[in-house]
């Protein structure tokens, strides 16, 4: 039988610390962000450094917001990521190019998912994300709504938290939660109960 649980990230990791309190709560994958214009911004060198802390078994992802292709390879080769996520208007061509490097997370708002969400499911290498349209901002989308449109193994993000987690789960079955702002103490530092909370009412959502 399948394993329905679905993947747990922990994004806008900034430290050691908090890399490692993430992997020891149980996240599968840590998300380092790298657009300039996050309050969670981490420098390739110190994602490299989280990511050997806690070994092979925790996936690494960077995180990137408008920037150019040879941006996103130099970063993600520097900081040792495993993944890449992207968000902004991107071609097919720039996504299909990062895939001949890294699995992607092709991130998506709710108005892009009818539009785009078949292209991109048909490209090999890419993982859709369904985000807010404000990334990390806190404010959670309305999934009742998007239960008909949601594609199966796509991930979820925005406002998602150790109160809410278990309910999206419930409604969406997506492949994997993602959540930032809801696990801080403050902006680029974790709070490791909140994020241990969040692992484990992801993890009982198990059918």
């Amino acid at each position: 039988m399948a394993d329905l649980t679905p993947r747990v990230k922990i994004c806008g990791t900034t430290s050691v610390h908090d890399a490692v309190q993430a992997a020891q709560a149980g996240a599968d994958a840590l998300g380092f962000i790298f657009a300039p214009v996050s309050k969670r911004l981490v420098s390739a060198s110190v994602a490299r450094e989280a990511g050997l802390s806690v070994g092979p078994a925790v996936a690494r992802v960077g995180v990137f917001l408008d920037q150019g292709l040879d941006e996103v390879l130099r970063l993600s080769e520097a900081a040792r990521v495993s993944a890449v996520q992207l968000h902004g208007p991107l071609s097919e061509g720039f996504v299909r190019a990062v895939t001949a490097f890294y699995p992607v997370l092709r991130v998506l708002r709710p108005a892009d998912l009818v539009t785009e969400g078949k292209l991109w499911q048909a490209v090999p290498g890419v993982t859709l994300m369904l985000d807010a349209p404000q990334p990390g901002g806190g404010v959670p989308l309305d999934w009742e709504s998007l239960r008909a449109t949601f594609p199966p193994g796509t991930w979820l993000a925005g406002g998602l938290g150790p109160w809410n987690v278990a309910e999206a789960i419930r409604v969406l079955r997506p492949a994997g939660v993602d959540a930032v702002s809801h696990l801080e103490a403050r902006p680029g530092v974790k709070d490791s109960s909140k994020v241990a909370a969040f692992v484990r009412a992801a993890r009982a959502t198990t059918p």
